[in-house]
């Protein structure tokens, strides 16, 4: 597939500045799901749902919501941005994700993130202080619910397991492709190279240096640890854009909710914020330069998802924008990466090559298991 291109919406329920009305909770989730079956018409790779329990976001349930998706789409891999590795039960979580896999055929991944709220930490019987120590532990068991048929486990902050089966078991024991999704956490970027897995830079809110570092530690970590070269790491960006066919008209439109949003609303001029972050609002063809420009300094990477439904925008204005990234954008943006791509840079993981690289690597086993002992063996 090479690199990947798609959307992630946090679900936010938030009045539209230009009228003053606010969509329903109702209104909202059923927005996000004709989104999703937007984005595989117009022939984007991915719809990624955020996971929040807390007003004014909707989507406290993302398998519920992906699994809808996965029965009315066919070729659209599906995703979160973020499962909350923290407050989760990581034994639910391979059961639901493992679920939803077999449901979609394969086509689902999972960003695994700590979430953008304190408050979640108790609602879920946890302690913020341990946020960084729970994404840890509670991954560790997953990573390995999702491989061994039998566990036995103990740790720290759930009880104890003894010869527990997670069911169902993936599909073709290939578990789910994990991205480690974070905005300002080197700590996430180690545990995603610790274990050869995919980081995701959220990139919306902070300047490219930023991102540029964390990118940096996470290569530097991925071949450490003996995976690959830095240029194999599986690297995912964040971005965000509004566009129409004049640039003028694009920031004109968009600039009472950029003025309004609840997450960078009343603070930096739009103007400003352009310029210090990755945020693109202009023509098409602003919005492909300022995107490749995104691989100076994070090298040649995997996926790219786009925020196109927040701050309030009214749903016919996102489908429109997804035709133009449909259309004008995400086209022009796969035949520039791949025209520059170093030489040996990997496709982005998918179930299909998931299954062939562990096919590969079981027949290299069998291979050297049925070499005869002898002075040629030595």
């Amino acid at each position: 597939m090479g690199m990947q291109f798609g959307i992630f919406t946090v679900g936010d329920v938030t009045p539209d500045p230009t009228t003053g009305r606010t969509p329903t909770e109702h209104e909202r989730i059923k927005a996000m799901t004709t989104i999703a079956l937007k984005a595989e018409e117009v022939g984007l790779d991915v719809f990624a749902t955020g996971e929040h329990h807390n007003p004014p976001f909707v989507p406290s349930s993302p398998t519920t919501m992906l699994g809808w998706i996965a029965a009315r789409t066919s070729r659209l891999l599906l995703s979160t941005a973020t499962t909350l590795i923290t407050t989760n039960d990581p034994v639910k979580i391979a059961e639901d994700y493992a679920m939803l896999q077999h449901l979609a055929d394969g086509r689902v991944d999972l960003m695994l993130g700590r979430g953008n709220t304190g408050p979640v930490y108790p609602w879920f019987g946890q302690d913020i202080r341990n946020g960084i120590a729970l994404a840890v532990e509670n991954y560790s068991l997953l990573h390995r619910l999702w491989r061994e048929e039998v566990v036995d486990w103990k740790g720290k902050f759930r009880t104890p397991l003894q010869s527990f089966t997670a069911t169902p078991a993936p599909l073709d024991g290939v578990p789910p492709f994990v991205w480690h999704g974070s905005i300002r956490s080197p700590e996430i970027a180690e545990q995603a190279a610790y274990y050869g897995d995919g980081f995701f830079a959220n990139h919306i809110f902070w300047p490219k240096e930023h991102t540029q570092r964390m990118v940096g530690l996470y290569r530097q970590r991925f071949e450490h640890y003996g995976h690959g070269s830095a240029d194999q790491a599986i690297v995912g960006l964040g971005g965000q854009v509004f566009m129409r066919k004049n640039s003028q008209d694009a920031v004109k439109e968009f600039r009472p909710y950029f003025d309004n949003a609840p997450v960078y609303g009343h603070g930096p001029s739009l103007e400003e914020f352009t310029a210090e972050t990755p945020l693109t609002v202009g023509s098409p063809q602003q919005v492909i330069d300022r995107t490749l420009s995104f691989r100076e300094y994070v090298g040649d990477y995997q996926r790219q998802l786009f925020l196109m439904d927040h701050a309030g925008l009214p749903l016919k204005t996102v489908l429109e924008q997804l035709d133009i990234l449909g259309e004008e954008v995400v086209p022009v943006l796969r035949k520039e990466f791949a025209a520059i791509r170093k030489p040996g840079v990997p496709d982005a993981p998918t179930h299909a090559s998931l299954l062939a690289a562990a096919a590969a690597k079981e027949s290299i086993v069998e291979d050297a298991e049925a070499v005869p002992a002898g002075k040629d063996a030595l």
